[in-house]
């Protein structure tokens, strides 16, 4: 029995016309993919009106209703129609599509809507009268008189209704009313001398308000400053590095945060070109690679960044939600993000994040002030009361080496040196003791540092050896025998396109015929290695991320570890001066805030946190 493809017509297939209704189903498929990407293309329009305030209101997630209100210079009464058609746009002339300055161009949001759904399009141009107008399922109704003060509502009711298959792959009203939130809360970053508000009405009426930002004041830094801190929180506010850097026509602007305030996860990583959100691999790939060597694999950064460059450097129209772009140069965007967030990281020298201070007085739990029952279990020990005795003795002070907590005496000419009255004037403050042979005390004017001895002086020690192997270069290892590795042609293509950079590692890859490559040399440090399954490796990094740090990496982890081996061991007795020396090696040091693996090493306190534990405020 012969077989037959369903696909193919047995009759000879005619070429249709489609009618304007179905091109607007098929366009909305493509730009309207749920409320929440309504909502963004209704604020995008509200903010091109040059709108100083937008009110969002969602009802059922947005499923329902989504109403967008604002203050913009509205639509007159003749254009209400041609705003409701396809590719009609008051944003570009279509001379040149590059030579963008607004978020949205294409025309397709509000006839893609009305194509879907219930909607209701009411607006004033000061100096005219108002007007509305209706469009439900593509069926455009007239123009009407309507009352409104200036301004534009754009309300959308029964999102999809023309579209019954599209609901099934709607999520829960939870869902979708915390990805209208993000939106709302990107847009609102990207604009904060604009002021928004969100407003929950399920339940009818005024609703209740989910999420307000008023407009900020100041310069454009103080102004992104405090929306930042109102979205992200005080605490990222706190801990966040100013980031302003200006390389061949692209600026990057933003806050990013130190490493010791770091995330489990990505969510709190925002990314905007020319003001524009944007979800673009090139870019978390450079933010990733910024934060590279402060972070551990399971920890990410928090960073709010916005990239702004003539529009002729980058294309925003190559996806119909313009949520991703195109640089002209990306290697210039990559190399610019990286360079001034790991400037901005070396200027924060020895600092650390404030939550570790937060996060250690929350540890202190004060002694309970009751008589408690004493349980058999709890009564000391014969040798304990001896030891109790003895430390009331008149000969306490002998049993002073027998304590952990102590700082031990200095000799010689070292003596003349210390001056712990001075030395607490330093951000790090003068050590006073050691505790348990592994955390220095340190007092400072306004307070005390405990820092983990072992933790810092590796971090010191790691620096240092980069520093050796930034200035000498890597040591490579030469094969007696090349390794041949054969690939296909775009691997092949995409391996030498990185060469270069790869060979500056120590690892030196040639072409060697066809779309095979030989591996000559491999770094010294890394001792033996598999080099065909490091190269495939660095492969697999290309395709995900863009770019491969998994030669530095393994470098870099070789060094790390040299780094704990050679650095003060935890449980030895540190001198005053030697501790004291750590500290201002740590202050003169960038990124000792941090280990190797992200952690803090020192916590600092302030006294009035001390005395408020102890009830003394």
């Amino acid at each position: 029995m012969p077989l037959t493809d369903p696909k193919i017509s047995q009759s000879h297939p005619v070429i249709r016309q489609l009618d304007d209704a179905a091109i607007n189903r098929i366009a909305a498929g493509e730009v309207i993919e749920r409320p929440a990407s309504a909502v963004k293309e209704l604020m995008e329009n509200a903010i091109d009106a040059g709108a100083r305030r937008i009110d969002v209101a969602v009802a059922d997630g947005g499923k329902t209703l989504i109403r967008v209100t604002d203050d913009g210079c509205g639509i007159e009464a003749d254009a209400l129609p041609l705003a409701l058609a396809r590719h009609a746009t008051s944003k570009i002339d279509g001379s040149d599509l590059l030579d963008i300055h607004t978020f949205g161009f294409r025309g397709e949001a509000l006839p893609s809507l009305g194509a879907v759904g219930r909607l209701t399009i009411t607006s004033r141009v000061q100096g005219t009268d108002a007007a509305t107008i209706k469009v439900e399922g593509g069926r455009m109704g007239p123009v009407r008189p309507a009352a409104l003060s200036g301004g534009t509502i754009v309300e959308l009711r029964d999102l999809f209704f023309a579209t019954p298959a599209r609901l099934k792959f709607m999520r829960s009203d939870r869902a979708e009313a915390q990805a209208v939130g993000d939106v709302v809360r990107r847009l609102a970053m990207a604009e904060p001398f604009v002021g928004i508000t969100l407003r929950d009405v399920s339940g009818g009426g005024e609703g209740r308000v989910t999420f307000r930002a008023e407009a900020e004041n100041g310069d454009l830094f103080d102004a992104l400053h405090g929306r930042l801190g109102r979205i992200l929180g005080n605490e990222f506010a706190e801990n966040a590095l100013r980031i302003d850097a200006t390389r061949d026509g692209l600026r990057l602007i933003g806050y990013a945060a130190l490493p010791t305030y770091s995330r489990g996860s990505s969510v709190a990583q925002y990314l905007f070109v020319n003001g524009r959100p944007v979800r673009d691999k090139l870019l978390y790939g450079a933010l990733r690679a910024a934060y590279f060597d402060f972070l551990s694999r399971d920890r990410h950064p928090a960073a709010a960044l916005f990239i702004d460059c003539d529009p002729h450097l980058v294309d925003v129209n190559v996806h119909p939600a313009k949520s991703e772009v195109r640089f002209r140069d990306p290697g210039l965007a990559r190399g610019l993000i990286v360079s001034a967030l790991r400037h901005a990281l070396a200027e924060a020298g020895h600092r650390a994040s404030t939550t570790v201070a937060g996060a250690a007085l929350g540890a202190f739990r004060p002694e309970p002030t009751g008589p408690g029952r004493v349980y058999q279990m709890d009564r000391p020990s014969a040798g304990a009361r001896m030891a109790a005795y003895q430390a009331q003795a008149p000969g306490f002070a002998d049993l002073s080496d027998s304590y952990s907590a102590r700082v031990e005496p200095v000799t010689g000419d070292a003596a003349q040196s210390v001056d712990p009255a001075m030395d607490q004037h330093l951000p790090l403050g003068a050590a006073r003791a050691q505790v348990h042979e592994n955390y220095i005390i340190a007092q400072t004017e306004t307070g005390m540092v405990i820092v983990d001895q072992h933790a810092a002086h590796e971090r010191l020690v790691y620096e240092k050896l980069k520093h050796q192997m930034a200035e000498n270069g890597v040591a490579a290892q030469a094969l007696l025998i090349p390794e041949i590795v054969d690939l296909s042609e775009g691997d092949c293509t995409r391996l030498l396109a990185v060469a270069g950079e790869l060979s500056r590692l120590g690892l030196t890859i040639e072409p060697f015929g066809g779309s095979a490559v030989a591996v000559r040399e491999t770094p010294a440090v890394l001792g033996e290695v598999n080099a065909r399954a490091m190269v495939l490796d660095i492969l697999d990094e290309l395709d995900d991320q863009g770019e491969s740090n998994l030669v530095q990496a393994r470098i870099e982890a070789i060094l790390s570890r040299v780094a704990c081996h050679g650095s003060i061991r935890s449980g030895r007795r540190m001198r005053a001066d030697e501790m004291n020396a750590l500290l201002r090696e740590m202050e003169a040091t960038p990124h000792s805030g941090q280990c190797n693996h992200g952690r803090p090493t020192y916590v600092e306190l302030k006294l009035s946190d001390i005395e408020r534990l102890f009830g003394r405020t």
